[in-house]
């Protein structure tokens, strides 16, 4: 077996080292050697200011979010407490009062 570390992108497992950098000759992603992964990194979910993301915060929307399908809107300066961070199309669910249970993008709020 190989010691040399699968694609970060595709996860491949025929990588090949070429000079400083490592190749996947399948999607034909390129990284670093000193940047490869020793293992399975966390993930991090950052705010619209580049804040880290927990669970619990509390995070205020930065812009009027129309809601599909219902109508209505989630208003600028909306407060929204105890979020949950979840890996999906949208990574925070949350309720909101008056609105219920939904999806936010990190991208469209700011820790409080």
């Amino acid at each position: 077996m190989s010691s040399l570390p699968s694609c970060p992108q595709c996860q491949s497992e025929f990588t090949y080292e070429d000079g400083g950098m490592f190749v996947c000759p399948e999607c034909a992603h390129e990284w670093s050697a000193q940047s490869a992964p020793a293992g399975e990194q966390a993930r991090v979910w950052r705010d619209a200011s580049g804040n880290v993301l927990q669970d619990g915060d509390t995070v205020t929307v930065i812009k009027d979010l129309k809601l599909k399908g219902g109508g209505g809107v989630v208003k600028m300066g909306t407060k929204v407490k105890n979020i949950r961070l979840v890996d999906g199309d949208h990574d925070i669910d949350c309720k909101i009062d008056g609105f219920g249970s939904m999806g936010l993008k990190t991208e469209f709020v700011r820790k409080a």
